[in-house]
């Protein structure tokens, strides 16, 4: 982890020091959190800058004393000498955000503290590490996010973070939501040379996060400073062999930055587009290949109004198309859909600054999303023993929106029995969705090719629903003193359509004994209530479906019974998590860090659809009531290590034993056309063993590295549909292969023809290991078990231009 420094040398006596001073970023922004690590002889000290960016360090000795500034997403930068008179010395220090390195310099980013700010489990991982570490689709940002311990994407592509649904996470874009309004998904397309960090952080969150049990995805974004930077990635397309030769994936991606005004203003700018090639080898020639593109624009300004009041706002519009979307070997050219989808999100903040580490910030943001799912005709879909046929039997149209206003004030700073540094806030959300879906019909046979059953789709499919969601939180993160830190916190949460208050108490602590300032040790525990999913609550106001049972010889068995999904018959309340986490952090003296960390969340009262017998009236197959039943269960213990040395290079390695759970582990839809009797099992992307490793590190040959990613976890569940419909042994009782996959790369970074570039070849998937993440899994097909999906071993290359100067 890269951090940034700052040296200052003192000529001690006997006297106490006052060492104050403000942490800034290159346009001027105070830079919250910084680690600030006074040291002199036997004797140190330490604390973190407050919300404006200042801080205050005493300490009694005698000798030289060496002050040390850490904040992980900075390079290091050393401070101008300094020779305090009397007992003060007020400091400005200017870090500069962590770019790439393209020559050797001295510089030595390596991390030398533990995080006492922190309570909770958090990962933080860097731009700088994304666009370093092989990860397969490198410029897909969801893709990123797998070299991340703890985060795992399913075989959908949608991230599960801690056990957790993909729903049930807040996402945020530089401190505001931005989760799909509909599913709650992380669906924003952004480059990753726009990524400053992303911070995942799990457990008992600060009380100023809800609306995400699993925990938070905070992304923060590049800024511009006073020097104009480009750079591009990717701008020639490649070739390769699938079949024949084919034009591959082309992911061509630009950025631009610099000032509006010099010292005053600044933008930053990404774009970036992804135009894929799919093949599916099992497939007949001319029935094989599918092509989807997709681009983005992110466009960020910042203008100082003063020295103390920061105007920052946002831009970013995304699209995708998709023509026969959804081909495997399983679902050929007739049963896939053409998909359309886009976005656009802006958001704009206003922040001020007072003394003693008071700030108030006021932010607005706005989200629109639309989709569009078309089949290839009108034709009803048909499950039969040798794979699906005919039209996939949605077409679909959705748009969802959410305009956000979010204020926070940090209260002046405070003493009584230790420091106090207040925090209160208000979060406001109008999120609204409408839908137009269409369905035709589902014929399932079995395996003698005889018809079993006919699914035709009734009712209206067209329906609007919105939710207005208040929020409101305190939080004091109270420094007991040297080396104990307090977080306790307050949420109370209040949204339309549940019209319940949910109070989350929560409390954490951070405690580095005396003499060991180098372990931490840490736990938090409290309540966390998930987001109303507009998905679920909607669907009893969707269509509904009417099935007819066949006999063998083709006779009707059961004439056209219904199943209804029904809303709740009393008061709605939240899904709801009780997570508790502990954990110790160690850095020996070679830059080594060690955690070792356990989380455990249990779920209260959540929402979902269950079979309701009761309410079944004559001649009715299912009825399906929505209902505060649902229970999850999550425990995992992590053991991460951690090495950094040089002024870019890394290596991580970890390991985490897990367990997710539920008594409601399949999603039950009017689009599944399977009946699920008993659903308590593991969830889909549970993963009870995970081992992953990268690194980027360097050769005996200068501005040569190498860079790789090794995954080893246990393969993902899937259930076996009978031959009738229904489940057989159980929700997700059987799994995929375990799961392997190694890169290798290597890269030279050069000056040619007076710019900056940096020239990658590797290869993915080293052992050529298919990894599936397709099965045919109804019981009687004819290749029943069958795995399918996957990619093999491919050799790869990525050309980077850096500029003409140094990043």
């Amino acid at each position: 982890m890269l951090m940034a420094l700052a040296w200052l040398t003192l000529a001690a006596t006997a006297e106490p020091y006052h060492i104050t001073g403000r942490v800034l970023n290159e346009t001027n922004t105070p830079v919250e959190g910084a680690r600030i690590l006074l040291k002199c002889g036997t004797v140190a000290a330490q604390t973190q800058s407050d919300p404006g960016g200042a801080f205050r360090l005493e300490v009694t000795a005698t000798g030289p004393c060496q002050l040390r500034v850490e904040h992980d997403g900075y390079f290091p930068l050393v401070g101008p000498s300094l020779d305090p008179s009397g007992t003060g010395a007020d400091l400005r220090l200017l870090l500069t955000p962590l770019r790439e390195l393209v020559q050797e310099t001295e510089v030595h980013a390596t991390r030398t503290a533990v995080d006492l700010d922190t309570s909770s489990t958090q990962q933080t991982t860097t731009g700088t590490e994304m666009l370093n570490v092989p990860f397969p689709v490198t410029n897909n940002l969801k893709n990123a996010m797998r070299i991340t311990p703890g985060v795992v994407q399913g075989n959908d592509g949608d991230l599960h973070i801690n056990g957790g649904d993909s729903s049930q996470t807040l996402y945020t874009l530089n401190g505001f939501n931005v989760s799909d309004p509909l599913t709650g998904t992380f669906q924003t397309r952004l480059s990753l040379e726009a990524v400053q960090a992303v911070e995942v952080t799990s457990g008992a969150l600060a009380a100023e996060y809800g609306k995400g049990s699993a925990g938070t995805m905070a992304i923060r974004t590049r800024s511009g400073d006073d020097r104009f930077r480009a750079s591009a990635t990717n701008f020639v397309p490649g070739i390769e062999y699938r079949k024949d030769l084919i034009i591959g994936n082309f992911t061509p991606r630009f950025n631009f930055s610099g000032p509006i005004r010099r010292g005053r203003a600044w933008f930053a700018d990404s774009l970036d587009f992804q135009y894929d090639q799919n093949v599916v080898p099992e497939l007949p020639d001319g029935h094989d290949r599918t092509h989807s593109l997709r681009a983005s624009n992110y466009l960020s300004t910042q203008v100082n109004l003063t020295p103390s009041n920061i105007l920052q706002a946002g831009f970013l519009a995304t699209f995708f198309t998709a023509p026969r979307f959804g081909l495997t070997a399983l679902d050929p050219l007739e049963t896939t859909v053409d998909r359309r989808a886009r976005q656009w999100f802006a958001h704009v903040k206003d922040q001020i600054y007072f003394s003693r580490g008071a700030l108030v910030e006021v932010g607005y943001a706005a989200n629109r999303t639309f989709g569009r799912e078309i089949p290839q005709g009108r034709e009803w879909f048909r499950i039969t023993p040798f794979g699906k046929r005919g039209n996939w039997f949605r077409d679909a149209r959705q748009e969802g929106g959410r305009d956000q206003i979010v204020a926070n004030a940090f209260l002046p700073s405070f003493d009584w029995y230790g420091g106090h540094q207040w925090k209160i806030g208000i979060d406001l959300n109008s999120v609204r969705y409408s839908q137009d879906i269409d369905r035709t019909g589902v014929m399932q046979y079995r395996a003698d090719g005889t018809l079993l059953r006919v699914v035709q789709f009734e009712g209206s499919g067209r329906l609007k629903r919105t939710n207005f969601e208040v929020a409101g939180y305190v939080q004091d993160q109270w420094k007991v003193k040297p080396g104990l830190m307090l977080n306790i916190g307050l949420r109370w949460d209040w949204d339309h359509i549940v019209r319940k208050s949910n109070l989350a108490p929560r409390i954490g602590f951070a405690w580095s004994p005396s003499g060991h300032e180098n372990t931490k040790l840490s736990g938090s525990a409290g309540y966390v209530y998930d987001a109303s999913n507009l998905l679920l609550l909607t669907r009893p106001n969707d269509q509904y479906l009417r099935t007819t049972y066949y006999g063998p010889s083709g006779e009707p068995v059961e004439i056209g019974t219904p199943s209804y999904f029904l809303p709740a018959s009393g008061r709605l309340r939240s899904t709801g998590f009780f997570n508790y986490s502990a954990g110790v952090e160690h850095r020996f003296s070679n830059a080594l860090f060690l955690k070792v960390s356990y989380l455990g969340k249990r779920g209260l009262q959540g929402l979902s659809f269950w079979n309701s017998p009761l309410d079944l009236g004559p001649g009715q197959d299912a009825a399906y009531r929505l209902e505060n039943r649902k229970q999850d269960r999550y425990d995992s213990i992590e053991l991460t290590v951690r090495k950094t040395f040089g002024p870019q290079y890394e290596i991580l390695a970890s390991y985490i034993r897990s367990s997710a759970r539920s008594n409601a582990a399949a999603d039950i839809t009017v689009d599944q056309p399977y009946v699920v009797m008993s659903n308590s099992g593991p969830m889909a992307w549970d993963t009870p063993n995970r081992f992953l490793t990268w690194g980027y590190v360097p050769t005996l040959w200068k501005n040569w590295a190498l860079a790789y990613l090794t995954e080893w976890r246990t393969g993902f569940p899937y259930s076996v549909i009978g031959e009738d419909g229904r489940v057989e042994g159980g929700v997700n009782s059987r799994r995929f292969p375990a799961y392997f996959q190694l890169n290798l790369h290597a890269e030279w970074k050069l000056r040619m023809w007076g710019n900056f570039w940096a020239l990658r070849g590797g290869v993915n998937n080293v052992t050529g290991r298919k990894n599936p993440i397709v099965v045919n899994n109804i019981v009687g097909a004819q290749d029943f078990m069958h795995f399918y999906g996957g990619f093999g071993r491919s050799f790869t290359m990525r050309v980077r231009w850096l500029g003409r100067r140094q990043p």
